[in-house]
């Protein structure tokens, strides 16, 4: 329905995410003031077959960017 994408998982897990929340966000769902935050209070799932994944923790956002448009060429949707 969505037509041509590229699904992209951008795996951090949540202890990062937390420790990178610079609204708060997080910390409001874990004190229950924000309900069904997603990966808190309700429910995260992986997808199941992304064409990329990038993982934030073991990557720098250099390595995440080249290992996106290596994909994106290799699946033809940029040129070499």
């Amino acid at each position: 329905m969505a037509g041509d994408f590229v699904e992209v998982y951008v795996k951090c897990s949540l202890d990062e995410c937390i420790d990178r929340d610079v609204k708060g966000h997080y910390k409001k769902a874990l004190s229950g003031e924000i309900k069904n935050f997603t990966g808190v209070s309700d429910p995260y799932e992986e997808p199941e077959n992304p064409e990329v994944t990038v993982d934030t923790e073991s990557e720098t956002s250099e390595e995440s960017a080249e290992n996106i448009l290596s994909k994106l060429q290799q699946l033809g949707y940029l040129r070499s």
